[in-house]
């Protein structure tokens, strides 16, 4: 599966050199999501196999989760979210697709520089276009790329049944982290 991912992301950046120099790849970034509310149990979960590519000199990105990588404390709330709001059986992925706004290599440093990632996420079988902010930095050979943001359930018809609505954010914060090398 990841290799499908690799080689589409290869194919969508529009090049075939592998081992090229203006790609940046890796198979370990890690998002997280958290949607808890105050006095109820924490619903927040990890996935720490999320591929992405980047092309460093389009500034175009390409990122992929298995929705079957996130994982809860509770192993029940974990069950809840595959089956019930997410159906993982059914739409086993997250894709993004995008272009990071006037992206140049050359003014990365180890303190970060801030731009915006606009693309598409495809989410529960729904695409939707999104802006990010992301702040990206060098460290050595390797781009970092980190983004705090907001998704919102409906937008992506993920419907929260009414008893449990209380015990769940409305809003979804998303974080995530890529040490693309």
């Amino acid at each position: 599966m990841r290799l499908l991912f690799l080689i589409a992301a290869f194919l969508f950046l529009g090049k075939t050199t592998v081992f090229s120099q203006d790609k940046k790849i890796t198979k370990t970034g890690r998002i997280t999501f958290e949607a808890s509310v105050p006095s109820f149990e924490e619903v927040k979960a990890s996935n720490t196999t999320v591929s992405c590519i980047m092309d460093t000199k389009t500034g175009e990105i390409a990122s992929l989760a298995l929705m079957r990588g996130f994982h809860f404390k509770v192993a029940l709330m974990e069950e809840h979210f595959n089956e019930n709001f997410i159906e993982s059986s059914k739409y086993p992925k997250a894709i993004f697709k995008g272009k990071i706004k006037n992206f140049d290599v050359s003014k990365t440093n180890a303190k970060g520089q801030k731009y915006d990632v606009s693309g598409t996420l495809t989410l529960h079988g729904v695409t939707k276009e999104i802006t990010v902010p992301v702040v990206i930095k060098k460290t050595g050979n390797n781009l970092e790329l980190n983004a705090d943001f907001i998704l919102y359930p409906e937008d992506f018809n993920i419907s929260i049944p009414k008893i449990i609505r209380p015990k769940i954010a409305e809003t979804v914060t998303v974080k995530v982290n890529y040490i693309l090398q």
